[in-house]
Formats: C-alpha cells, sequence, structure tokens
C-alpha cells in the first residue's frame, strides 16, 4: 500500500518518544550530518525530515536501551522529497554502542504517498543503542512517521505462534454419534486417524537416491513433497548443446509417482550466467532465442501435468542474464509460456536472501513486491507463487516474521523452496527455531529443505549420516513431523450426552472410526478432509 496519509503507529508507537510526531521533533536527533525538520502538510498530518544529506546515513535517529533477551518488531511509515522511477531503498537500521550495525527492515519510498516500512531485530548485547534511517540516494530527504518499536519476551513471541498455528493450521471439529433413530449416542468411542498431512513439509533429492535402498526407505517413510536439486536444471539435461539427457530427472520422478510423492518444477531457467550450459553465454542473440524456446518447450512439455510448481526463472532479482541478453520482459514472456504449456504447475518466482539476510536490499521484501509488479506489468498475469529460498546463516525471527507478514499482503501461496541453515553448533537448534516460526506463518503454504544427501556431505545441511541415521537435524524435522504435520497414532474420545465429541486437528485427511459403547457390533468409519475453509467428507 502507498497512502496519502499515514495510519496511526503500530502498538502506540512502542518505546518511540513521539511516534507521531505531534511534539515537534522531541525524542529526535541528526544522524550524521542532515538537518532535522518538522513539517506538517496540508491535511494537518505532521512527520520528521532529514534533508541536506551528503552521506547515506545522514537521516534522525531515537536512543533505545535495548535488551538481548527481548525480540523487537520495527515500523514507520516512509516517503521521499524526490524518487525515480522504481522507487528509492530506504533501511531502518540499528548502531549499538559497540559499533554493530544490523539492517531491521527495507521499504522502496516514493515522493507521492507513504510506504510502510516493517521490519524487527534482535541484539547480542544488551545496552544502548541508536535507530536510524538510511539511503544510498543522497539527493533525497527522508520522511517518517506513525514509527514504531516494540519488544517481546520470547514466552510472548511463542504464544503469539502458538495462537497462530491453533488458527491457521487446526479446526475445531465436533463429531455427533447417533444412532439409526437419529438420537444421541453417549459414551460411544470416537477414533481418528491422520492419514496425510495438510502441510507440505519436504525434502531435495538427488541421484544419490537412484539405486539406494536405504535412502529412499529413509525418505519415503517421511516426506510426501521434493524438489530435484539439480537433474532439472538446464546444465544438467544439456550440457552439450543439442544432445538432452533426462534420465536422472526420469528416474527419481519415477520414485517420487510410485510413493504419492508431489514434485516441484526446478527448474526452467536460471538467470545467473555462471549457471547456464556452458556453451549458453557464448551463442548469438538470435541462437540463444531458439535455444530458450526449445529448453522451455522440452522440459515443461516432458513433464507437463506431472509437477505441482514450476520455478521459472530462477533468482531473477540477483542476476539478469536473460534480460540483458534477449529482454527485459523475459520472465514476463517465459512465465505466460511456461503457464500455456503446463496449466497444472503453478508458476514460481524463487529467490534467495529476502527473508535470511536483512542486509541484502536487492531482495528485500519491498523490492520482491516491485518484482511481482513488473512481471505483470510485462503482461503476465496468470497464478503466481512466491518462493523464498531460506538459506539461513544466523536467525532474525522478528525478520522474518515482518517480510511474510509484507509478501503474504498479495495473497499469493508463499513456500520456503530451499531451507536450510548453516553447520556450526547450534545447526540443531537453529533449525527447530526457523522451521516453527516458518510453520506457524499463515502465509507459508509448504516447505522443502535443501538437504538432499552426498556421500561426501550435502550443500549445507544433511539430515543423516552416511548410514542413514538420523543427526541432530534429522531428529529436529522428525520432532516438527510428529507435532505439526502428520501425528502417529489415533486421537480417541467419548461422546458426551448429545452425542458430541469435539477435538482440534491439524488440517489434513482422517479415518475417523465410532463405536457403539455396547460393542463393535454397531459401528462406522469415514474418511474425512480438514481443510483451512471447510470441512469436506469424502466418499
Amino acid at each position: 500500500q502507498c497512502l496519502k496519509t499515514p495510519p496511526e503507529p503500530l502498538y502506540g508507537g512502542g518505546l518511540v518518544v513521539n511516534p507521531s510526531l505531534d511534539d515537534g521533533v522531541n525524542g529526535w536527533a541528526p544522524f550524521g550530518s542532515a538537518r532535522l525538520n518538522h513539517a506538517e502538510s496540508d491535511d494537518g498530518n505532521k512527520y520528521v525530515v532529514a534533508s541536506e544529506r551528503s552521506q547515506a546515513f545522514d537521516s534522525f535517529s531515537q536512543e533505545f536501551d535495548l535488551d538481548a533477551e527481548k525480540l523487537y518488531s520495527l515500523s514507520a511509515w516512509i516517503r521521499v522529497s524526490e524518487g525515480r522511477m522504481d522507487g528509492v531503498d530506504v533501511s531502518v537500521n540499528v548502531k549499538t554502542n559497540g559499533g554493530d550495525f544490523i539492517t531491521a527492515g527495507w521499504v522502496v519510498a516514493r515522493e507521492d504517498c507513504w510506504a510502510m516500512l516493517k521490519g524487527g531485530f534482535v541484539v547480542d548485547k544488551s545496552g544502548p543503542a541508536h535507530i536510524f534511517f538510511q539511503s544510498n540516494v543522497t539527493g533525497v530527504d527522508i520522511w517518517a512517521d506513525s514509527i514504531s518499536l516494540q519488544h517481546f519476551t520470547t514466552e510472548e513471541w511463542e504464544s503469539h505462534r502458538s495462537q497462530t498455528i491453533d488458527r491457521a493450521r487446526k479446526r475445531t471439529v465436533k463429531f455427533w454419534a447417533v444412532d439409526e433413530y437419529g438420537r444421541p449416542v453417549e459414551n460411544a468411542t470416537v477414533s481418528i486417524t491422520q492419514t496425510r498431512s495438510g502441510f507440505p513439509l519436504g525434502v531435495a533429492i538427488n541421484n544419490n537416491l537412484i539405486g539406494n535402498a536405504a535412502y529412499q526407505d529413509w525418505f519415503a517413510r517421511r516426506f510426501k513433497y521434493t524438489v530435484f536439486e539439480n537433474e532439472m536444471k538446464w546444465y544438467a539435461t544439456e550440457s552439450t548443446r543439442g544432445t538432452e539427457d533426462y534420465s536422472a530427472a526420469d528416474a527419481l520422478l519415477g520414485f517420487a509417482k510410485s510413493h504419492g510423492i508431489a514434485v516441484r518444477g526446478h527448474n526452467v531457467f536460471w538467470d545467473a550466467k555462471n549457471y547456464q550450459p556452458s556453451w549458453v553465454p557464448w551463442i548469438s542473440v538470435p541462437d540463444l532465442w531458439t535455444a530458450v524456446n526449445r529448453r522451455l518447450n522440452s522440459v515443461v512439455g516432458r513433464y507437463k501435468g506431472q509437477l505441482i510448481h514450476w520455478d521459472v526463472v530462477n533468482e531473477s532479482m540477483h542476476y539478469r542474464f536473460f534480460e540483458l541478453r534477449l529482454s527485459r520482459r523475459f520472465s514476463s514472456i517465459f512465465f505466460s509460456r511456461a503457464r500455456d504449456l503446463d496449466s497444472t504447475a503453478l508458476p514460481f518466482l524463487n529467490e534467495f536472501n529476502t527473508i535470511e539476510e536483512s542486509g541484502d536490499g536487492v531482495a528485500s521484501p519491498s523490492r520482491y513486491l516491485q518484482k511481482i509488479q513488473e512481471l505483470r506489468q510485462g503482461g503476465y498475469n496468470g497464478p503466481l507463487g512466491i518462493g523464498l529460498q531460506g538459506h539461513f546463516r544466523v536467525l532474525n525471527l522478528p525478520y522474518v516474521r515482518a517480510a511474510l507478514d509484507t509478501l503474504g499482503s498479495t495473497g499469493l501461496p508463499v513456500w520456503i523452496t530451499e531451507l536450510d541453515v548453516g553447520n556450526g553448533p547450534n545447526q540443531a537448534a537453529l533449525l527447530d527455531q526457523i522451521l516453527r516460526e516458518l510453520h506457524a506463518h499463515p502465509a507459508v503454504k509448504g516447505i522443502i529443505m535443501w538437504s538432499a544427501w552426498r556421500p561426501g556431505g550435502c550443500y549445507r545441511m544433511c539430515l543423516t549420516d552416511n548410514n542413514f541415521r538420523n543427526l541432530p537435524t534429522g531428529d529436529v524435522v522428525d520432532r516438527i513431523l510428529g507435532e505439526f504435520i502428520l501425528r502417529e497414532g489415533a486421537v480417541y474420545g467419548k461422546t458426551n450426552s448429545d452425542g458430541v465429541f469435539e477435538a482440534s486437528l491439524l488440517h489434513g485427511d482422517y479415518e475417523v472410526g465410532v463405536s457403539h459403547p455396547d460393542g463393535d457390533y454397531n459401528s462406522d468409519s469415514r474418511q474425512i478432509k480438514i481443510s483451512p475453509v471447510q470441512l469436506e467428507e469424502e466418499e
């Protein structure tokens, strides 16, 4: 949203002094060499202005005493005095007394309206710190209003997460037991067994799975969703110009089909020059047009109707190989063509650092929204998915939640497509935290982990050793599966005097049985599907 007048600050401003700038610039100070001004629009809205900026960090700031045990959510409404066609990147940052700088959020600001910046952060050490704003475009004044900083204890954060899971991932279901005359049956036994998860959680696989019974068994007992690590990529299927080899991808897809496992297609094109087949960067523009059309028709046509998603142009925010060589509308053109070829696979953008690295403004949530708008303006108006890779080094849960809020505002399905956590002594604990955070967010419709097994070590995070015994990270995944994805065993209960038994159940498919209190001679069973929208009974 870009508004004429900002709304009131979240949490009433929280810890911020003078969050709505109704009291002049009280509580605010210049940061760097900027000049600080108080301004008022024709409609009476008041705001702070940083002008005469010569360095990126020249702006305004407020000092806070931060607590390393708390999580901080931050928001502000931002505008600039003049802007470019694609907007001006403005970030909010934290400078600690120890000299550390933390980027807490981004917004693409405009000159004709107010845009919301939403972010968050944590600090390693308690103590004083300054919150300030920044833009590399020094020729513009930065305006801000309705600024908020709110802290949360770990208990408060986790409580909110649990409440969200109850709302977004579960339904309260009532079962009625009646006899042949429609009279309620008291004390009937109700058994409820989950047979399939309603939330997709999966792991990438690769060609090491082919012919490896131990790997196949470990995987198939846990997961119903996957993606192939490299086997569908162009450099894997056509390393020599004109000679295609889909044998590895075909074998992996055969395994998936035989076990009822859904597959994401990754990817049709990769927008980085260094990840093309070796012959692609050197051919002429007309030959490249021929090659990309042949590639699209080949891979999408071959797997038509067999995949749930396609990453059509991978990492097109960080890289622009095809846009620079062929057309700035390359993504729009090929999203449309991919959708025309296979209307059953949802086309996805797929990008890194949008949720995992707050300092990367190239792929900030605001820039991601702009990329979606660019696709639409370029002529693609079909269905679309938001792919967020999630290669985490450190965790900034408030930033993750704020980023998902921003992207979730589109109403488009969000998938975490390549989740992993860098190696280190706390890898398993961090994986546990981020899985819980991502699963709880209502915008997230599925999670795929980037942990395809290799005998010499995985990309960054393995779940098993070479004998397919769980590592601590694998134990985390099993625990999450049992808690939130597919509950093992049956839930039992008794109906009350009205013949009713009530249970809170995760979304998914269930086998429900009801036994009469006088014995099993009069029992019934049904298959039901519990969805976020409605309870459907299947014949």
